[in-house]
Formats: C-alpha cells, sequence, structure tokens
C-alpha cells in the first residue's frame, strides 16, 4: 500500500466515502469526520539509532578482522573512520526511505504516542469540538505507521465507551491490510452510524450537516 495520501483513494471513492458518512449520519446526530494523513512525524529516532547500529557494526567488523583475523586491511585509521561514518549515514537514509525500517525503528511505543498527539491535533484543527450538540467524532487514519483512532467529543464520550470503536477501528485495518483501504473506511463509517444509534446518539428534527461529509486529506504535520 502506497504511503501517499493522494495514492490511496481514487476521486470516485472519495465520493463513496463522503456518501458513507452523509448515510451514517441520516439517523443520528453524530458528527462524522474521517481524516487520513501521510506519517504523523519523521522519526528522527529511528534514523539516528539505525545509523548508529550500522556504524556499529562495521567499526566492529573491522576491529574484529584486524585484531583476530590475519586478515590485512590496507586502510589506515582515517580511512576506517569515514567507512564507519559513511555506513552510519548511508543508514540513516535507507530508515528515512524505506518506511517498514522507520517503523521497526521507531517502536511502537513511540509511535503510539505520535499518532495519538497527531490525532488530537487534527481534531481541534478540524473543529470537531465545533457542533451543537458536541457530537463530533474523528476516526484518524495514519498511513506509514498503519495507526487508526477514533475520537469522540463529550457529547459522544457520554454514550460510547472507548472500547466499542475497536470494531470500527478492526474495519479499517482490515480493508487497508487487505488492498481495500476505500471499502474498509466506508464499512467503518456505516458501523460507526449503527454504534450511534444503538447507543442513543439520536437525531434531533432540525439538525444541519454542521461538519461536512468530505473525508479530510493530508501528509505528515497536515489534517
Amino acid at each position: 500500500m502506497s504511503n501517499k495520501v493522494e495514492d490511496l483513494f481514487t476521486a470516485q471513492e472519495r465520493e463513496y466515502i463522503a456518501a458513507a458518512v452523509k448515510a451514517a449520519e441520516r439517523h443520528t446526530s453524530g458528527e462524522i469526520v474521517p481524516c487520513i494523513v501521510a506519517q504523523c512525524d519523521e522519526y528522527e529516532e529511528a534514523a539516528w539509532r539505525g545509523g548508529a547500529i550500522v556504524a556499529f557494526l562495521v567499526f566492529a567488523g573491522f576491529f574484529c578482522l584486524s585484531a583476530f583475523t590475519p586478515v590485512w586491511l590496507p586502510l589506515g585509521l582515517g580511512a576506517m573512520g569515514a567507512g564507519v561514518v559513511l555506513a552510519g549515514g548511508a543508514a540513516m537514509l535507507l530508515v528515512q526511505w524505506v518506511p517498514a525500517l522507520r517503523r521497526l525503528l521507531a517502536g511502537e511505543q513511540l509511535m503510539d504516542r505520535r499518532v495519538t498527539g497527531r490525532a488530537m491535533q487534527a481534531f481541534v484543527e478540524e473543529e470537531i469540538f465545533a457542533t451543537r450538540e458536541r457530537t463530533g467524532i474523528l476516526i484518524f487514519l495514519s498511513l506509514m505507521e498503519h495507526e487508526v483512532r477514533v475520537l469522540g467529543d463529550t457529547g459522544i464520550n457520554a454514550r460510547v465507551a472507548q472500547e466499542e470503536w475497536e470494531g470500527v477501528v478492526r474495519l479499517i485495518t482490515q480493508g487497508i491490510r487487505q488492498g481495500r483501504p476505500a471499502q474498509g473506511l466506508i464499512e467503518a463509517i456505516a458501523q460507526c452510524g449503527v454504534l450511534l444509534e444503538r447507543c442513543g446518539v439520536q437525531r434531533r428534527a432540525d439538525d444541519t450537516d454542521e461538519l461536512g461529509n468530505a473525508p479530510r486529506t493530508g501528509g505528515e504535520g497536515e489534517a
């Protein structure tokens, strides 16, 4: 799956997602906002870790060859030092280019913190709180981290426990793993509507579409 937001959904799929939001909101006062970003951070820590590990391994290799084998290295200390630095620098670039390496070296705990923080930032930037009855819901997907967050405003959290969103998250992640991210998100939005209706987040006679239906997309640092 591409980590570029613009490659994730076609224009028609974006229309289908917006239609799914409209349909899900038909019987509830909940305002559902899907938001998809490329990544939540550059994870410089991961690049430095990768560079340090490779530089140490290259240094250890030079040392072991020199100290414990009859192999003669036609290199001075300066050349070996330059080799260590170059290897570390190349590893740092490779980590930045390969998302799987970045995820591995960043670690789950760091990514969880950054995704949660970025989702909360999107909640504010997209003004999910700006509904009459505080019934906004953010469905936040970050591609590089393979993470999904569902954040509800106070009017939602009073009725829906956080663990009840697990089915919504599961539909999105399954869709992505199966190569059908748009369908997974559409199914999750529909399930979100069912959950809100079941939990009593009822639609009022004078309800209006307060937050719009189109999915929000962006790269790192954008919503």
